[in-house]
């Protein structure tokens, strides 16, 4: 069987250097102010505050500080990435966050089970609390928004009857708070269950075939189904994940304050979904991503710890994160206007790939 002949170059022509300015122009759009504007912030926020307090601010326990702070909120928010990823809203992580707080500091407290079970009976909850969300909005479809708020009142039902309205710490002790206050140098094992989380959803968000469906349930669902993506299952699945980690992080809560409140969990909310959506700002063009989302809540969580060093009104920091939010919102609905191709391409090339 013969075969065409591949073409060969021309003696004496040079070889062309259009890799070699593809590379340089793809490196400078990588570096570039609108790919990674969080790194440059940051930057700047340390400057800014390097000049501004710097006898508190430029020491190197504030880089432990802020990590350590900011390890639950960083759960948190990533359990926002695949849901908003998939185009669905969980309004719930903050009050699921509290209700699995208060569930194991209960459990610890009122019964003879060991650590290990009332982690696993936490877990349990959350996951309970990720199918109630599936059903509400995938099942009877409601509108993630208001499905996902309406659970959340519920949950903060649910919390107050736990705890009748009261701090549990009674039953706490060293053998479950160690899973949360060790330390590996300067740092607590949350910064490292933190970016464990980062590199799972990274990997299947963007290494695997169902991270391509993800994003294409969110960008464009009805032409992901037609090219044979179960959205509703993706949805489905998405937000069962997300309540998973949002439960993890009430866990991580208990053993790090070492008790559990009722009021605790919603008020990380909002700083969870200016993370997200500051996130898909960086890296990857509008979409929502791991290592984005790790990016916004170091620059968010530096941001925060100058402020408290700085001695700033105690509402500053809200300010802050609402400007954050409407602003991330703002730019990374602009990003996905602008980027190249439209929305229905994810689902036209997953129609072409096999998932794995």
């Amino acid at each position: 069987m013969s075969t065409a002949a591949e073409p060969q170059p021309k003696q004496g022509s040079t070889p062309s250097k259009a890799p070699t300015g593809l590379g340089r122009r793809s490196l400078i759009s990588a570096l570039g102010f609108q790919n990674i504007s969080s790194v440059y912030l940051l930057g700047l926020v340390i400057v800014v505050f390097g000049i501004w307090i710097p006898s508190h601010f430029l020491q190197t326990a504030t880089i432990a500080q802020v990590a350590n702070e900011n390890a639950i909120p960083g759960i948190v928010a990533l359990a926002l990435v695949v849901p908003l990823a998939a185009g669905v809203y969980d309004l719930s992580v903050g009050y699921a966050l509290g209700a699995v707080s208060v569930w194991v500091a209960w459990l610890l407290g009122n019964t003879s089970f060991s650590p290990t079970i009332c982690i696993a009976l936490g877990l349990a909850m959350a996951l309970a609390i990720g199918i109630c969300n599936g059903i509400i909005v995938v099942v009877m479809k409601v509108d993630s928004f208001i499905g996902t708020l309406a659970s959340g009142s519920l949950l903060t039902a649910l919390s107050l009857v736990i705890s009748g309205n009261t701090p549990l710490t009674e039953g706490i002790g060293e053998n479950f708070t160690a899973v949360a206050q060790t330390k590996i140098g300067q740092f607590t094992l949350p910064v490292f269950y933190t970016l464990v989380i980062a590199v799972v959803i990274w990997y299947f968000l963007e290494h695997r075939a169902i991270g391509r469906m993800t994003h294409a349930s969110g960008l464009a669902p009805e032409p992901a189904r037609l090219a044979g993506v179960r959205v509703d299952a993706i949805r489905f699945g998405s937000l069962v994940f997300s309540a998973f980690l949002a439960g993890i992080g009430g866990v991580l809560l208990t053993a790090t304050v070492g008790g559990g409140s009722p009021s605790v969990g919603p008020g990380y909310l909002i700083p969870a979904f200016a993370a997200a959506f500051l996130g898909a700002t960086q890296l990857k063009g509008g979409l929502f991503n791991a290592w984005g989302t790790v990016l916004a809540i170091i620059l968010l969580g530096t941001v925060y710890n100058g402020l408290t060093l700085a001695g700033v009104p105690v509402w500053t920091p809200f300010v802050v994160q609402g400007v954050v939010l409407i602003a991330a919102l703002a730019l990374a609905g602009f990003k996905r206007r602008s980027s190249g191709g439209d929305a229905e391409k994810p689902a036209d090339e997953l129609a072409e790939q096999p998932a794995t």
